[in-house]
């Protein structure tokens, strides 16, 4: 009951989506890391920008009202991660869009609305027709 609680107040599905997505993502350069150090290669990018995506993750959990300005970078970050890492062979990239715009479309519910009850103190209105 008090997971399910605490879930409700942060983007929770979002966040486990982008840090799944970075993840893979970082999978990719830390198997090939032989050649992922050496001058010219473009995986420390994969390297950077897949432990840049799990970061945003972890905080989203943490920082749920900056969720909106994560989830903008996320999705940012999984698109320019294919020139690094191949995306985490486009499985990172797509979950991270997914869960950059779950994080992005999550809003923080007041206590009144998430309660379920109407207030008593407004009156009910009827609805207007036409």
């Amino acid at each position: 009951m008090v997971f399910k609680k605490w879930r409700h107040t942060r983007p929770f599905f979002g966040a486990i989506l982008t840090v799944l997505s970075g993840l893979m993502i970082l999978w990719v350069p830390l198997n090939l890391y032989l050649s992922t150090f050496l001058p010219g290669s473009v995986a420390v990018i994969g390297l950077l920008f897949g432990g840049l995506i799990t970061l945003m993750g972890l905080m989203s959990f943490f920082l749920p009202s900056a969720s909106k300005a994560l989830g903008i970078i996320v999705i940012f970050l999984s698109i320019l991660s294919v020139i690094g890492a191949l995306g985490g062979f486009l499985f990172g990239t797509v979950f991270g869009i997914i869960g950059g715009a779950l994080l992005t479309a999550w809003r923080m519910v007041p206590a009144e609305e998430s309660a379920g009850t109407p207030s008593s103190d407004v009156p009910a209105q009827p609805a207007k027709t036409g």
